[in-house]
């Protein structure tokens, strides 16, 4: 019950912002309408392509907002009166990790509804992919959850912007793998976001073998070791700011 109320809290500190919500709907809305404008000889930049790329560049900004929350939190001094209350550091960070899910679901929603008007196939594989999608999200989240633990409120935007970039250039929503150069390339695939690409892309096309070994290894290490140092971070912030 403590975790679902400190999940409601955060929900609603993040929807005091209407403006920042709308414009991490907005803008990857609007990318997905405007590409599919253009007649651009890439598969990449196919409806079934790039869908998947827009959900993934949709994460970026959940970065954004889990890392902005805690930053403010921990400037306002919440957690340092929060930690006398019996909760844990794992009960926070699923407190964040359940406001942050209904705001995922808006945005694939959305992003779908766009994707079959413009002309996309409904089928079961969609839902498939939404809820798939949240699993990919938790890895967005706990970055999320260092960049806020470790940086000010100020900070933490421009450092989660480094992650929208580093969505943009190594997920291969923009630009396929073999265009990329052998060397930058290489580093993409063992970088977790072309992974969390492909995953998606391979589930929303049931094209289940596209998704390599490889895939599924990068993504589990990345987001088992980094939700693992978010924790340990967090609850290290927690004891130091409380000093």
């Amino acid at each position: 019950m403590r975790i679902l109320n400190f999940a409601k809290r955060n929900f609603k500190e993040i929807i005091r912002d209407p403006l920042s919500l709308i414009f991490a709907v907005i803008l990857p809305l609007f990318l997905l309408f405007i590409f599919q404008q253009f007649d651009i000889p890439s598969e990449s930049y196919k409806l079934e392509n790039f869908t998947p790329g827009i959900i993934v560049f949709g994460f970026s900004f959940i970065t954004l907002f889990t890392a902005m929350l805690i930053s403010k939190d921990r400037t306002t001094s919440l957690l340092i009166r929060l930690g006398i209350s019996p909760m844990k550091s794992v009960d926070y960070i699923l407190g964040y990790m359940l406001a942050i899910i209904p705001i995922i679901l808006i945005q694939n929603i959305l992003f779908f509804i766009l994707a079959i008007m413009l002309g996309l196939s409904f089928s079961i594989s969609i839902i498939y992919t939404i809820l798939i999608s949240i699993i990919i999200a938790v890895l967005f989240i706990a970055i999320g959850i260092i960049i806020g633990s470790i940086a000010s409120e100020k900070a933490s935007s421009g450092i989660s912007s480094i992650i929208v970039q580093l969505v943009c250039f190594t997920s291969g929503m923009y630009f396929p793998m073999e265009a990329l150069g052998k060397g930058f390339g290489t580093v993409c695939k063992y970088l977790p976001f072309e992974s969390c690409l492909t995953i998606l892309k391979g589930i929303m096309n049931n094209t289940l073998e596209i998704i390599s070994t490889r895939n599924i290894i990068v993504f589990v290490i990345y987001t088992i070791a980094i939700l693992a140092v978010s924790v340990k971070i967090f609850n290290r912030k927690m004891v130091t700011d409380n000093k």
